[in-house]
């Protein structure tokens, strides 16, 4: 009998070219992307059996990215393969996140979370999900979670989740990207132990300009790229409810004075920036006009 097929690349990939190549393997038919949350933080790609492989001279177009290696292995190595890399970790002081095949429970005091790793961002692992989830612990602390609360641009949900495990309610998440509606309610599936049957957010398919965006908002999520952030100021600031929050990230450090800026001239004073590795997080405040 001859066993299917599956390809994984192994990447070198800086974090300002993550999000692009990640789209454009999707658009190969990659069935998975993600990245290792501890160093040396490579990169991993599948393709199913059946997929025509992308060339890899494609990846000439996203400077710094190098393919380390390029392995085969048949269908009784793939669960293992595919598990590689991803182990579980601690985010702020208040959560563990696992991967979904980890059934070992998260330390004892912290909020479990259970992740699928996959296309859609967001799995706790990236630098810019982190700062966010920390900052939300500190409005948690703050009681400054209270709602309505929209995340822009959400991925899987996770940010919406942890919100809501913080004491956040009444809370709006979504994506334009269609994989992001099953990612985000596979992700309530994976946490029931901790939802205990209830809804931690409403989510859809759309954009800011979507009739379900209401406002104004109390709270605003956005932990997408610095140049969506900017194209989007205006209309969040129109659904901002003044004295509100905002968390925004996706942010490169090299580009804070731009960021801070944008937000200022938006009426968003920034109140505070955090810093891991290359990438930072703001919480800022909108200023009554």
């Amino acid at each position: 009998m001859v066993q299917a097929t599956h390809l994984r690349w192994k990447l070198e990939v800086p974090d300002p070219q993550e999000e692009a190549l990640c789209a454009w393997l999707d658009e190969e038919g990659s069935s998975a992307f993600y990245r290792e949350a501890d160093p040396p933080r490579a990169c991993f790609a599948y393709f199913p059996p059946g997929q025509a492989v992308p060339d890899p001279v494609g990846l000439g177009r996203f400077p710094g990215v190098v393919l380390l290696e390029a392995e085969a292995f048949g269908d009784e190595d793939w669960l293992a393969k595919s598990r590689e890399g991803f182990d579980s970790f601690k985010v702020g002081s208040r959560f563990h996140v696992r991967p979904l095949w980890d059934d070992r429970p998260g330390p004892e005091g912290r909020i479990d979370l259970v992740v699928n790793p996959g296309l859609a961002f967001g799995t706790g692992g990236h630098e810019t999900t982190r700062l966010c989830m920390e900052l939300l612990e500190e409005l948690g602390a703050e009681k400054r979670l209270e709602g309505p609360i929209l995340d822009i641009g959400s991925g899987t949900g996770i940010l919406s989740l942890a919100a809501f495990l913080l004491g956040g309610r009444q809370i709006s998440a979504f994506d334009i990207d269609p994989d992001c509606g099953p990612a985000m309610d596979e992700l309530i599936q994976l946490n029931a132990h901790l939802l205990k049957g209830a809804k931690p957010y409403d989510s859809f398919v759309g954009t800011l300009d979507h009739p379900r965006v209401a406002g104004p908002y109390p709270g605003l999520l956005a932990n997408i790229l610095l140049v969506t952030i900017q194209d989007l100021l205006p209309r969040m600031a129109e659904v901002s409810a003044p004295g509100g929050w905002l968390i925004a990230s996706g942010i490169l450090a090299e580009c804070t004075d731009e960021a801070l800026v944008s937000l200022a001239a938006q009426g968003f004073r920034p109140d505070k920036v955090v810093k891991e590795g290359e990438w930072i997080a703001i919480l800022a405040t909108r200023v009554a006009a």
